[in-house]
């Protein structure tokens, strides 16, 4: 995409954010509007065209013209001044409406309470937070599960539905010390778990002397996130993450007023970061480098040489590094991971992890955050997360106490993960057969529950990727994200969670079989 292009798209994003916003309405019902009104289109979609990832589809250019009311000129180039269609009336001359989410459409608060009413939307803080894998998709599955369909669920890396147990010693473990867990905790968390984080990054190369109060514990990963991005972001600054991303990374940069900058990672060289990207994109506006390594959702587990590069410009540009890295024990092929804090001690790297995907328990929220590193500089930052650690009290304080077992204890993930094991079988058979689907192409990851496949764009030209996932969920009763909801830039990937037995999975694979060759057909490309 150019620049002027870019510009153009941010340009008409921003009238669509202002002209939404001045008929009252949010994201979530525009879309319910128009597909009410004969143009079928997602929340998701409605998002990306916001955010000016995606230039607004010129078949729903009428319909969403019409229910803003201006022309399509002003909409699309700012052409022209604002026009009021005749069948929409004017703000002045009735009572302001609202949209009745339960029955899909648009009611005269007069008509129910006898006044009129402005209509209570969300904060303009999200306007930019987008969290697909709960979003739309999912929603429609719950209510077609409702109805009585069965749903094969690829679309969230949840080990406890597909029969992955949790280790018996921390169930047992965390049983053992309810009584002592009824309390608040120290609001960074119970010394023995914390000590056991510490020391098991100790025993994988640690350079930087820590202590026990450089570890903050959370309920899971996904609290660590927002209140880092809390404590370090002012309004306008910029934090690196890669396309594609864990969404909430992006979501968090977001709300907390920064702006996520998306650097691009390479399917062609196993999704490896590109270095030369990064570069381009660091401004005096950056404050940090996010990186996913093993990577969701694309599986890649990075190179020690890349890794120490993204290391070599975060001491060049003075960047935070924040090495999320949850799935470093779901490893395949007997490869090795390298956390970020044994790289370097000349720049300041958070390091996330925790025990809901190798341990199996995601529904303890057993999570943890290391600071270690160049901290001279950052005694101010520290103070922040402090701060934040107390206001939200503690993290789970019964969960705290699975931390010290399970980083001690017997490490069952790798009988999981060996060429003997469900997980290692139950990705091999994804692989193999997404890769036997004409015009699909999967590399195969090294880490996770996930694969990241692309559609051929010269066999299934798809514009919409959210609406192409969703006919696969009418039409297969198969869930799944699309790539669009990672933050990818074009709609020509999806995500496959290969969780499920093998039984279940080759199900869904024959589904995914069908449902392809049905688009072959219909694209004419077969």
């Amino acid at each position: 995409m150019t620049d002027q292009t870019s510009k153009d798209r941010l340009a008409q994003a921003a009238r669509l954010v202002r002209l939404r916003r001045d008929k009252g309405l949010t994201a979530e019902q525009l879309a319910q509007a128009m597909t009410e009104a004969g143009a079928k289109v997602s929340r998701g979609a409605i998002s990306n065209w916001e955010r000016g990832t995606n230039g607004i589809v010129s078949s729903k250019l009428p319909t969403l013209a019409r229910l803003l009311g201006c022309t399509e000129g002003y909409l699309l180039r700012g052409e022209d001044a604002e026009i009021m269609p005749a069948d929409t009336p004017a703000k002045a001359s009735t009572a302001p409406t609202i949209f009745d989410t339960s029955s899909s459409s648009f009611l005269s608060q007069s008509a129910t309470t006898g006044h009129a009413m402005k209509p209570l939307t969300k904060s303009t803080k999200l306007k930019n937070v987008c969290y697909d894998i709960r979003g739309p998709l999912l929603q429609t599955a719950n209510k077609m599960e409702t109805d009585g369909h069965r749903i094969i669920k690829l679309n969230v890396g949840n080990p406890a539905p597909f029969g992955l147990e949790a280790p018996h010693e921390i169930l047992r473990d965390v049983s053992m010390n309810l009584t002592e867990a009824t309390g608040y905790s120290d609001s960074q968390g119970i010394f023995s778990a914390r000590k056991a984080v510490l020391q098991y990054y100790q025993s994988k190369g640690l350079l930087s002397a820590v202590d026990v109060r450089d570890v903050y514990l959370g309920n899971g990963v996904s609290e660590l996130i927002v209140m880092t991005m809390q404590a370090l972001m002012n309004d306008g600054d910029e934090v690196l993450i890669p396309m594609p991303d864990y969404p909430l990374w992006t979501a968090a940069a977001n709300l907390s007023g920064g702006t996520a900058v998306h650097y691009r990672c390479n399917e062609d060289d196993n999704w490896h970061p590109d270095i030369e990207d990064i570069k381009s994109k660091i401004t005096d506006k950056t404050k940090g480098i996010v990186v996913i390594n093993p990577n969701n959702p694309t599986g890649a587990l990075y190179s020690n040489e890349v890794l120490k590069q993204i290391v070599d410009l975060a001491v060049e540009h003075n960047l935070v590094i924040m090495a999320d890295e949850i799935y470093d024990r779901v490893l395949y092929d007997d490869v090795v991971h390298t956390p970020m804090c044994t790289l370097t001690d000349e720049a300041l790297v958070l390091s996330y992890n925790g025990l809901s995907k190798s341990h199996r328990i995601a529904g303890f929220r057993a999570g943890w955050m290391l600071v270690s590193g160049k901290k001279d500089h950052a005694s101010d930052f520290i103070e922040g997360l402090d701060m934040l650690a107390s206001m939200r009290l503690c993290a789970n304080a019964p969960a705290q106490h699975a931390i010290q077992t399970a980083m001690g204890g017997h490490q069952s993930m790798q009988e999981l993960t060996a060429e003997t094991g469900r997980l290692y079988k139950q990705r091999e058979m994804a692989i193999s057969r997404l890769n036997a689907i004409k015009g699909i192409s999967c590399t195969k990851p090294q880490g996770a529950f996930y694969c990241f496949p692309k559609m051929d764009p010269e066999i299934y030209p798809v514009k919409n990727d959210m609406q192409f996932m969703m006919d696969l969920l009418v039409e297969e009763k198969v869930l799944m994200v699309q790539g669009t909801g990672f933050n990818w830039d074009k709609p020509d990937h999806f995500r496959v969670v290969f969780l499920p037995n093998l039984l279940n999975l080759e199900d869904a694979m024959d589904r995914l079989d069908r449902f392809f060759a049905k688009k072959r057909q219909q694209f004419g490309t077969d």
